[in-house]
């Protein structure tokens, strides 16, 4: 029975965690972004032009990684993987009311299993 209880009690403090939580833990230098990632992140920062149509398309954050904002806030960009013909995996999504000056950008190398917040500077 004390088993059982230490059990829930980890449950209970692991599921505690927001996912605004788990991201402010975990950033990434622009510089740190593979080159592909640093293309598509000044590009964003340009206003595009983006190499396919799915770039500056509303993201959902049905995973709900990121951390909540209303309907539209967020947009997503291929980052391009070199030797892939599809889209591949790598995004980078931003929040913010104009999308050339986003308040946050987000990398994702894993179609939207995890993502870091992307800095300019430590």
């Amino acid at each position: 029975m004390l088993m059982g209880f230490i059990l829930l009690a980890c449950t209970f403090l692991v599921q505690a965690r927001s996912p605004q939580a788990a991201q402010t833990q975990s950033t990434l230098l622009v510089t740190e972004l593979p080159r592909e990632g640093q293309t598509t992140y000044q590009k964003i920062r340009k206003g595009g032009p983006f190499p396919y149509e799915k770039d500056g398309t509303v993201f959902g954050n049905r995973e709900r990684l990121l951390p909540r904002e209303a309907r539209g806030f967020y947009r997503e960009y291929t980052v391009r993987t070199p030797g892939v013909r599809h889209r591949g995996a790598r995004r980078i999504v931003c929040g913010g009311p104009v999308p050339s000056e986003p308040k946050a950008c987000y990398y994702t190398e894993d179609h939207y299993a995890s993502f870091r917040l992307i800095v300019d500077r430590p």
